[in-house]
């Protein structure tokens, strides 16, 4: 990971973002209404902490067969990556309420998905948002050597099954957070001095991990064992809600930035790219499915991601409404905005796009 982070030009002659903030500004006071979420997201999180944890309250106090148990796992990982796209991810970019503390509240929520709040805030607030798809600087494009996402990372022999194998591996994606990756980050960060905000104490964050592990494995593994549930069906449930969410959440992330429309773009010898950061963001970033109400309602609005990186500080529930001015925005301005109309159409893009890195060992850099 390269850690002398590029710059971006500071102006450019369409004026992009300047012209779009004040669309956006005028949109939300026209419209009397705030950028946080309402009544909507409120219900919506109900909703979805009811999906995660009812079936967890049902296998601790019901008698059941392992099947039933193992399908409430699924439920639970379904429930798991709907807070985590709708609540948790709100809350950690201050836009779920105007409230701070009722942000720092619902950004909490991480904990019991196995996350940390600080590693979560440094990766994907100052990491992934600042420089999206900056190979070396986003560590959303890091799979280590098993995947190549982009033609800036070493092709081996064995990319040219990436597209077969790496569905299989993005269920992992939880499950390594509960158990290697917090560890890792945390220890990574902190050696390079990274924050969101205000520098925290090394102390109190190494502190507050370990003792959230340990409240965390407590929950989900020991309590479902001492109440007498046969330690192998916890493992195996435990395993299949983790499993189930890293899916989801690994395909929704990549369908925004690893799909062939999409760019890598990277520093000059100065360090420096040639867009400003707003510009940035709409060639490394794709919609899909925008029309339709179920993806809209469940991913949190992540298949928004234009609208989610230019503004990541308004709530989800309001990206449909603005979608429609930063497309006519960028159209004006000559600049791309990409989408894909459909789910389907998006996720075979994905695989194809893996495909071509895996099987071209020329498209490199």
């Amino acid at each position: 990971m390269n850690n002398t982070a590029p710059t971006f030009a500071r102006q450019d002659n369409l004026k992009f973002f300047r012209t779009l903030n004040s669309r956006v500004n005028n949109y939300f006071k026209e419209n009397n209404i705030q950028k946080t979420g309402n009544w909507k997201l409120h219900l919506k999180a109900v909703i979805l902490f009811a999906v995660f944890l009812t079936p967890y309250f049902l296998i601790l106090t019901l008698e059941m067969p392992f099947w039933l148990m193992l399908l409430l796992s699924i439920v639970m990982g379904v429930g798991m990556a709907g807070v985590g796209m709708n609540v948790m991810h709100d809350g950690n970019h201050g836009s779920y309420s105007n409230k701070s503390w009722i942000n720092k509240f619902m950004g909490g929520t991480i904990y019991v998905l196995a996350g940390n709040v600080y590693n979560w805030q440094v990766q994907h607030n100052v990491l992934h948002h600042t420089y999206t798809n900056i190979p070396g600087h986003d560590e959303d494009l890091d799979a280590g050597r098993i995947i190549r996402f982009t033609e800036h990372a070493e092709w081996h022999r064995f990319h040219r099954f990436q597209h077969y194998y790496s569905v299989f591996l993005y269920g992992l994606l939880t499950f390594n957070w509960a158990l290697t990756t917090d560890f890792k980050q945390m220890r990574n960060y902190l050696k390079r001095k990274l924050s969101y905000g205000e520098p925290k104490n090394p102390k109190i964050l190494w502190t507050t991990l370990i003792i959230t592990k340990m409240i965390y494995v407590s929950i989900w593994i020991v309590l479902p064992i001492l109440i007498g549930i046969t330690w192998w069906k916890v493992l195996i449930g435990f395993f299949a809600m983790h499993y189930t969410a890293g899916l989801i959440l690994s395909i929704v992330f990549q369908l925004a930035h690893v799909v062939d429309h999409t760019t890598n773009p990277t520093p000059n010898d100065l360090g420096e790219m040639d867009n400003t950061w707003a510009i940035h963001q709409l060639y490394t970033t794709t919609n899909f499915a925008p029309k339709n109400a179920i993806v809209n309602w469940y991913t949190g609005g992540l298949n928004h991601q234009i609208e989610h990186h230019i503004f990541p500080n308004i709530s989800h529930i309001h990206y449909g409404k603005i979608a429609k001015i930063v497309k006519e925005t960028a159209k004006e301005c000559n600049l791309p905005y990409y989408e894909y109309k459909t789910m389907r159409s998006a996720v075979i893009a994905h695989f194809k796009h893996l495909r071509d890195l895996g099987m071209k060992p020329e498209l490199s850099v």
